[in-house]
């Protein structure tokens, strides 16, 4: 039993009956029995319990701060996860084995696919939360997780000493100080502020420090932060007010029912905890004019709208909605919060008028017009850093073994924070094995993306993810997120299974050798042999519906339902009848049982082999640019450049700024900095050329040849 203290009082957490060594205490620099972990992670939000968890599966002795214990795992705005792009990142999260799927597999209560009318790759699982039943589920997970202990506590500041000389950054980070004074010691530490680092809670005109409604905001952090040197952003989010389920009049409204089969989140989960029929509908209603007149005429009552602080673009409050496409209705979702739930999340309604204003509005809506408001909308304003400040492994430039991960990076949502988290916990635990970092690319995964987006851009608004944000959309689908990320996060090298899918191959391949294979260790056994069960069987049904081949005629008799041409005799392979959108595999199955029966007998698997048959062309020709891009990639520029000094190479004072902001670690990364020219980029090449020869000068080394060679066909295309 391990005791977890905080504000007065003690908490007791069984580390899965696991027995642990004692704490490790620091060296010279720590006083006699103080503390020391390998990592520390601030904030218990959903990027502090992913980061948190990450570095414990990692095999990291990790400590996870948080002002409260009953808040881990708090949905503290919409009762939902996922949609389009989020659904992506979660199932990219679940295949390095994070925290969330699972849970939500636990504690859903309507599940549904979105965007159903488009293809596989840009489907989006989504589904509405019990807030209670989430919360209980996460707090178990965390609480029951191997070398993780959970303390109360809220950080003022930084314990920081001399850097490391091999490394990037003025001073390294070794661990924190709590509001008490007293000091923890770790090797590494994440930042999860949430919005919580001097965040200021909004409702009409009052304004009272809050990072979240009934939590004290993180004044010294902020402070600390600033001193530092790091670039401090201001953003604003919000919340609608909630509503008695029992006053209003489901009946004259839209019912929006879940899908039945539900689909899980996770991989390892077969189906969710709930059956279809026992699941809550949503239901959808709409604004008015009279609710724009109440905006409209109220607006000099509202401080959070009138603030040149940025929100969400693509959550914006009805204020910003109202102002912004004026004479419009906008859709308003009734969402339930619970199974024993007496309140209503009005999803669209996000609004920070005075309260009694809130209510009046309220009840001008159809369905709403005997609404009682529980609780109403409010906004928070909040710090976050300018991301252009980290490495794609979320470490700082600044601070090292220093981590940021969630909204204090600029981003909104529960999935891009719980992206953030796992790869921040990962690259912590692996910074205290000094190991290469993992990073995952924008070829490789949605949350590649994300990470790239925020280091070489950064955001002015809270950053949210999309489908469209992917240029490899077809070949990132929620459905191989285990292809393409589990067996990069296990811990061993060896390749267990054959692959013969190209997608695949292609990305397993050049991740390990254009990229590096940069072993994570955070994946356990049971889902990597879930994986390797689901490669193989992939690999083995695709080979099958290759084999399987007869005239087109006869394809016709077989499955009359297919819209096969009989006007040219054609051969067609099983696998190009699957390509029908009206041929599924139980339909194919019937035509030839045997032997493609068995491979109707798991539903994923039968779905996913329709799915690679689908896209099997078009495949073909995205991994070409595939490889291109992550040639771009294998290119790395030095990690101790100056750019503001450097003499070998002709860049404007422009670009040299912006260069030397963000700190590109390749010459693929450097080119995706708004500013930097495509001569620039040029410049570059031929630097990282001589920088090359030089090298090869020196070291003798036999690779040489063949890098420059790669370096050479990269500087001849156009760029």
């Amino acid at each position: 039993m391990f005791s977890l203290r905080g504000c007065g009082r003690w908490v007791a957490a069984s580390l899965a009956k696991q027995h642990l060594p004692p704490a490790r205490l620091s060296g010279d620099s720590a006083a006699p029995w103080t503390p020391h972990y390998d990592v520390v992670v601030v904030g218990g939000g959903h990027a502090g319990t992913e980061a948190a968890a990450a570095a414990a599966r990692c095999g990291s002795r990790t400590l996870l701060l948080t002002h409260r214990v009953d808040t881990i795992g708090q949905m503290s705005c919409n009762p939902s996860f996922g949609g389009i792009g989020k659904g992506h990142l979660m199932r990219e999260v679940d295949a390095l084995d994070g925290l969330c799927s699972r849970i939500c597999d636990q504690s859903g209560i309507h599940y549904k696919v979105l965007n159903r009318r488009k293809g596989p790759a840009v489907w989006g699982l989504r589904a509405q939360i019990d807030r209670k039943l989430y919360k209980q589920n996460m707090q178990k997970e965390i609480l029951n997780t191997p070398l993780l202990t959970v303390q109360e506590g809220a950080v003022e500041d930084l314990i920081l000493t001399e850097p490391e000389p091999e490394h990037t950054g003025k001073c390294r980070v070794s661990g924190v100080v709590l509001v008490d004074g007293s000091k923890v010691y770790a090797d590494s530490v994440i930042l999860t502020a949430g919005t919580f680092l001097r965040g200021m809670i909004v409702i009409g005109l009052e304004m009272h420090p809050a990072g979240r409604l009934g939590d004290q905001p993180s004044i010294g952090l902020a402070q600390t932060l600033e001193k530092l040197g790091f670039v401090v952003g201001r953003l604003k989010t919000g919340t609608p007010p909630r509503i008695a389920k029992e006053s209003i009049n489901f009946s004259i409204l839209n019912k929006q029912t879940p899908d039945n089969p539900s689909i899980p989140f996770s991989f390892i989960n077969e189906t969710v905890w709930i059956k279809p029929e026992d699941q809550l509908p949503c239901y959808v209603t709409h604004t008015n004019p009279r609710v724009d007149e109440i905006i409209l005429e109220n607006l000099h009552l509202n401080s959070h709208i009138k603030e040149t602080t940025k929100g969400p673009r693509y959550c914006p409050s009805i204020e910003s909605k109202v102002l912004r496409f004026p004479n419009r209705i906008h859709q308003v979702w009734l969402e339930p919060e619970g199974i024993d739930s007496d309140l209503i999340y009005p999803q669209g309604l996000s609004v920070t008028l005075p309260a009694e204003l809130q209510e009046k509005m309220i009840t001008c809506i159809r369905g709403l017009e005997k609404a009682k408001m529980i609780q109403p909308g409010y906004g928070v304003q909040y710090d976050y850093l300018d991301p252009r400040q980290i490495t794609p492994s979320l470490e700082t430039h600044l601070v090292q073994r220093l981590f940021f991960a969630g909204q204090i990076n600029g981003t909104t949502g529960y999935e891009e924070a719980a992206a953030q988290g796992v790869i921040a916990g990962i690259n912590a635990s692996l910074r205290v094995r000094r190991k290469p970092p993992f990073v995952v690319s924008r070829t490789e995964g949605y949350i590649g993306v994300l990470i790239d987006d925020l280091t070489t851009q950064g955001t002015n608004e809270p950053y949210r993810m999309f489908t469209s944000r992917a240029e490899f959309r077809l070949s990132l689908r929620p459905d191989n997120a285990d292809s393409r990320l589990t067996f990069r996060g296990n811990s061993s090298l060896s390749l267990p299974i054959r692959f013969t899918l190209l997608s695949d191959l292609s990305h397993y391949i050049l991740s390990c050798l254009l990229l590096g294979y940069k072993e994570a260790g955070c994946v356990s056994q049971q889902r990597y042999e879930r994986a390797s069960w689901m490669k193989s069987s992939l690999e083995e049904g695709i080979s099958m519906l290759k084999s399987i081949e007869f005239s087109s005629s006869k394809w016709k008799k077989l499955i009359p339902e297919a819209s096969i041409s009989m006007g040219k005799v054609l051969s067609l392979r099983a696998l190009d009848v699957l390509k029908y959108e009206e041929v599924d595999l139980e339909l194919l199955a019937k035509a030839v049982p045997e032997p493609l029966k068995k491979y109707t007998q798991c539903r994923e698997l039968a779905e996913r082999l329709k799915i690679e048959a689908t896209y099997e062309t078009v495949l073909f020709y995205q991994q070409q640019e595939i490889k291109d891009i992550q040639r771009d990639e294998a290119l790395q520029l030095p990690k101790d450049l100056d750019y503001l000094t450097l003499r070998d190479v002709s860049l404007s004072h422009e670009v040299r700024e912006k260069l030397h902001f963000s700190r590109p670690q390749t010459i693929g990364a450097a080119s995706r900095i708004p500013g930097v020219t495509p001569a620039a980029i040029v410049n570059l090449l031929r630097f990282v050329k001589t920088i090359q020869q030089r090298q090869a000068a020196m070291n003798e080394l036999p690779k040489t040849d063949h890098c420059l060679c790669d370096t050479d066909r990269l500087e001849e295309r156009q760029l």
